[in-house]
């Protein structure tokens, strides 16, 4: 069969249980194959289908999450190493770095900090912003900690991030101009799909009853570890602006809403 029959088939069958069935199947075959997507679009879809895509194919059947299956998601300009023990980097996510680039117009941040930094998803696209910063991601996982030192030394950051356990900024004395966090905000009943709910890790989704309880933990910590004209900048769900904004203020910060490319409340801005 060819690589053109195989993605079809390949789409046909995924078509139940993805929003994205065809780049689903591309981008397995373009792993099997291994080269880029723009490679196999442009170069091999006459080419015989290769060997592993069928055990591929078959792992994304049973909602398995691509970037588990291929190792690997590009978030902002980086591409990243994930795996089961990480929460999968998302495009909304994006917006943090994108609204950290717009307070920090006049100077850039010499010290980050990234709370709940997973593979280093939001540290390392900071740095990769900002080659003259410095940055300190902080996670519960010694397993994401071990995905977060690996893709710093595949983006040649080792000398500019380092990475420690924590439980949020409990412990900390430094102060830093830029602080990062995508806590848990999932609320314990609320529905999630099957690629999420039974693949990613649960500590990295859910966040109690109302989703706020690590919000009630991290940002009173804020103040004290945010360097004079600081910002703090925390991903949101979004219908949870209007508490978290009241858990911000009631620590004295000035708030502000930043929306993803939907639309949606998706970060706060805390200065």
């Amino acid at each position: 069969m060819t690589i053109r029959h195989a993605l079809n088939q390949a789409a046909a069958a995924l078509s139940s249980i993805s929003d994205t069935p065809r780049l689903d199947a591309e981008l397995l075959m373009a792993h099997a194959l291994g080269v880029t997507r723009e490679q196999l679009l442009f170069q091999h879809l006459d080419a015989a289908e290769p060997p592993a895509f069928a055990a591929l194919l078959a792992r994304r059947v049973v909602h398995e999450p691509i970037a588990y299956i291929t190792g690997s998601r590009a978030f902002w300009t980086i591409e990243l190493l994930v795996g089961p023990a990480v929460l999968i980097p998302r495009p909304d996510s994006e917006t943090l770095i994108e609204a950290a680039l717009a307070h920090f117009t006049a100077r850039p941040p010499a010290t980050i900090l990234d709370l709940g930094t997973g593979p280093g998803t939001l540290l390392l696209a900071a740095l990769s912003e900002w080659p003259d910063a410095h940055g300190l991601g902080i996670d519960a996982s010694d397993q994401a900690l071990d995905f977060a030192r690996r893709n710093a030394a595949a983006l040649g950051l080792t000398d500019r991030a380092r990475f420690q356990l924590g439980d949020w900024a409990s412990g900390l004395e430094a102060r830093f101009d830029l602080i990062l966090a995508n806590p848990p905000y999932i609320g314990t009943a609320e529905s999630l799909p099957r690629d999420v709910a039974e693949h990613e890790p649960a500590a990295a989704l859910y966040a109690g009853a109302d989703g706020l309880d690590d919000y009630r933990i991290l940002i009173p910590q804020l103040r004290a570890r945010l360097a004079p004209d600081g910002v703090a900048i925390l991903e949101i769900g979004a219908t949870q602006a209007g508490a978290v904004t009241a858990l911000l203020e009631a620590e004295g910060f000035a708030v502000a809403l930043a929306r993803d490319l939907a639309g949606h409340p998706r970060a706060m801005i805390a200065t």
